[in-house]
Parts: structure tokens; sequence; C-alpha cells
């Protein structure tokens, strides 16, 4: 007869422990991580300790690939900034292998179906490729010194883009997934916002002040103040971003019906607004300035525009021909960002007169990465290389010429101007038209602010607007998915979930 063994007679987990075949594996796993970190340092051991959650993330992306978007914003907050606390070789690489295993977490998701690849057929897209496609070609230019330094560049003004965008057209295609990109860019600009104000009033951490000592308080200490700079990259990433954020919570904010969403909005803007002062980041005061603007137009209403026009003559005023304030260091320096007679504005265009004459004979510029203080260390002695860019646009032409210039350009504005017809003649939804009237308002004034600082494609800033270009152009495909299912047109209570019934990737 058979016999079964009886449940309550198995050993028990802790009486497993008694043999020692079972402390085998564990001190082996001991060994080998001791040797590890002896060998390789302390990042090694965060990378082990690190193992289990970067396990457990991979199977919720693959999952669901929404999330490798969601990643995308507080990754743009702080991928750079984290180099003061931690010395990662080729930190970069993370952004590039998220968007990477967002792809493949997409194909495989769908791998019987296969993907819907649809969605991604727009303009928008037409757009980015033809410019991933020419940063792509340049790598052909005889000007290029270094392949390594083109690669790098290429990735982040070429790539990154035409990437996040098919992503967002791919995926960002909810009104519930729309209202999560603002939940988290609101979150992650708060905190930003909070960092800048402890380093104000409490002082800069250890880490912070060594990277101070080490070269940045040239650039981040004027007179004996700060410039802050939070957990970005740096005190003017910090500033526009954050005048940008203003601008589009407060716009968003004016839109929403229900209390709490409209604090959080308030919180958000007036957070970023102050965040831009404390910055002293003279090019983001454009942002607000231009970003408003083009809100007061696009609102069509005879009386908004001109109460808004007075307002921003009122801005212009006080900081042109006042002295109201100028005790103050924030808004001493952002007084500066007008008087046309300023020592460092007079030195950016002494900067693009040279720029001219070298660039004259070359129309596709110098090569990407070649151009400004990024390229000192790996080109110390080229030309472009020790002449100060500054300006986003400025790189552009220094490094793409003129060609490369009129095509960004191009692209730009044509997004501005398409978004803004879709949002005068098409959007039916108001609280949707008044989403793509912050987004559209928001990346003019990073537009207008990129002419003085190199903001519009550096973290996190350009992974915004990226985002921002598809959507403000797929605003469409939402007005119909609000008007067909009838969606709440606010942020889920149960935000943390990431599928949609009736959205398979």
């Amino acid at each position: 007869m058979a016999t079964t063994s009886n449940p309550f007679e198995t050993g028990s987990g802790s009486a497993k422990l008694a043999s020692a075949s079972y402390y085998i594996p564990f001190f082996v796993i001991c060994v080998l991580t001791a040797w590890l970190i002896s060998y390789s340092g302390i990042v090694a051991g965060l990378g082990l300790i690190a193992l289990p959650f970067v396990l457990l993330y991979l199977n919720f992306l693959f999952r669901n690939p929404i999330l490798g978007l969601y990643t995308m914003i507080p990754l743009g907050f702080i991928i750079l900034g984290a180099n003061r606390y931690v010395k990662i070789p080729q930190i970069g690489i993370s952004t590039d292998s998220i968007l990477v295993l967002t792809f493949l977490a997409l194909i495989f998701k769908n791998f019987y179906d296969k993907v819907d690849w649809k969605p991604a057929k727009k303009d928008i897209t037409l757009l980015a490729f033809i410019w991933f496609a020419y940063g792509l070609m340049s790598a052909a230019n005889p000007e290029i010194r270094s392949m390594a330094v083109w690669l790098a560049s290429f990735r982040g003004i070429s790539v990154y883009m035409l990437l996040i965008i098919t992503l967002t057209l791919l995926l960002l295609n909810t009104r519930k997934r729309l209202n999560m990109f603002f939940l988290l860019w609101g979150i992650f600009s708060i905190l930003a916002s909070l960092k800048g104000i402890q380093q104000v009033t409490l002082g800069v951490d250890p880490w912070e002040k060594a990277w101070l000592d080490a070269g940045a308080h040239f650039t981040h200490v004027l007179f004996g103040r700060l410039r802050v700079f939070s957990f970005l990259s740096d005190a003017g990433q910090f500033g526009a971003n954050q005048a940008y954020s203003g601008v589009v919570f407060i716009i968003l904010s004016l839109s929403q019906k229900d209390r709490k969403k409209k604090i959080f909005f308030l919180i958000v803007g007036v957070l970023g607004l102050y965040g831009m002062l404390l910055s002293g980041t003279r090019g983001s005061i454009s942002v607000p300035l231009a970003g408003f603007m083009l809100y007061f137009i696009l609102r069509r209403n005879v009386v908004v525009l001109i109460i808004g026009v007075f307002l921003l003559a009122v801005v212009f005023i006080f900081f042109k021909y006042t002295t109201i304030g100028q005790d103050n260091q924030q808004i001493r320096r952002m007084r500066t960002a007008f008087d046309p007679n300023d020592a460092s504005l007079q030195l950016r265009l002494s900067n693009q007169k040279k720029l001219a004459v070298y660039l004259s004979t070359r129309p596709f510029g110098g090569g990407l990465g070649h151009a400004g203080s990024k390229a000192m260390k790996s080109l110390p002695n080229t030309f472009l290389a020790n002449v100060a860019t500054d300006s986003w646009y400025v790189m552009i032409w220094a490094e793409q010429g003129v060609v490369g210039l009129v095509l960004h350009l191009f692209i730009l504005f044509y997004i501005i101007l398409k978004s803004s017809y879709l949002i005068v003649f098409r959007i039916r939804d108001p609280l949707l038209k008044m989403t793509m009237t912050a987004l559209t308002a928001g990346m003019f004034g990073v537009m207008a602010a990129s002419y003085g600082n190199a903001v519009l494609g550096s973290f996190p800033t350009g992974v915004l607007i990226y985002i921002s270009m598809a959507l403000m152009l797929n605003a469409e495909v939402l007005d119909k998915e609000t008007a067909q299912e009838n969606l709440p047109a606010a942020i889920p209570d149960n935000f943390l979930t990431f599928n949609d019934a009736n959205n398979k990737s």
C-alpha cells in the first residue's frame, strides 16, 4: 500500500537551516559579494543591492511598457545631478537602456498580435526622423575630430527626440496616461524646487560643495551668492526648467474645477517660478514672458488678452525701468537680462561674430559635440571648443551649420504653429484644449529662453519637450478618445495602475 507523508512531519523552513548544505550557497554569495566590492568599489556593491529591484522593475516593464516612458521623467530630473554623489561611468547609457528596453517590452507584449505602429505614423514622427537622418549624415562631416564625441552628442540631440516622440505616440494615448505624465512631472518639479530652497536656506551638502570646489563655483557663486542648481545639472537648466513647469502648471490650474487638483497644479507652478528666481538664470525670465503671451493669444478673448498684455508690460517695466527690489540678489541679476549693454551679452555677441566668420565656409557646421565648453575635455585645442556657445541655437549653428539651424527652427515653429491651429480650430473638449495650450505655451517659452541658454535639449527639459511635442500634435486622437469613451478628464485616483482596459500596449 502506498504511503503518504504527513505534512506536519516535514521539516519547517527554520529546521532545514540545521543542514549545512543550505549554508553553502549563502556563504558563496557572501564571498563573491565581498570580493566584488573589494575589487570594484562601492558602486559594485550598490549594484548588487539594486539587482533584485532591477529585476522587479524589468518584470513590471515587460508587462506594462508605458512604465518605461514614465521612468524617463524622474530619470531626466536626477540622472545628471546624481554624478555629484556617485561616480558611475557612462551613466548616460541608462537613458538609452530604458528607451531600448521599452521598445523591446512593447514588441514582446504584442509578440503574437504584432505591434500596431499606425499611431506613430504622423508628421511629428517624420520631422523627428528627418532631424535624426540629418544628424546621422553629419558623421561624414570632414570637420569632425572625434567620432566618440560625435556619437555622444548625436544620441542626445537626434536619437532621443525620435525615440521619445515615437514611444509617446504609441503609449501615451489616453487621458489617464496623460494625467499620470503631469502627475510625475509635477511631483519632481516640486522636489526640485524644495531642494533648491534647502540649498538657499540650509546650504549645500558635502557632495555639492565638493562639486562647487572642483570648479563649478566660477559660474554658480557670484558675488558671494549661490546660484541654485537643486539636484539638476546646473543653475541654467534648473532655472529654465522650473520656469517651464511654472508656465505649464499655472495654465493647467486655471482649467481645474476640482479643488485638490487646482491646488496641486498651483503649488507646482508657483514653486516653479520661485525656483526660476533662485537660480539666478537671467535667460529663464523669457519662459514666462513668451509663454504667457502665447497663452493670452490662444485664448482668443480680447479682455483676457488686454489684461495679460498689461500684466506682462508691468513685469517688463519693473525689470527694465525701475530699481525696486535692487537689494535682492535674484531680482538684481534678473534685471541685467533687460540691459542691452550687459557685459555678458556683449561677450556673447562677440563670440557669435567669431563663429560667423568660421562658419561662413562650413554650411554643415564643425561637427556634433565639437563646440563650446563640453568639447574642452576631449578637444581642447580646437577653435570651436574655445568659443563659448551659451545659446542652444548658437550651439546648433556651430555644430550643424546654417543648414542644421534652419531645419531645426523649421521643425520647432511647425510644431508650435500646427499645435496652435489644433487648439483654436480642431480640439473640442475644453479641458484638453487648455491642456494643449499649456504645453504649447510652455514649449514656446523654452524656445525663447534657448537663445540665452542651451536648455531645450538638455535633461530634464528635453524629455518633457519631446513628450509634449508628440502630445501637442496628437491632440485630436486624445480629443476623440474623450468624446467616445467619456473618460474623466482628471488625475485618476488609482494612479499607480499602469494598465488600461482598452489599450493593449
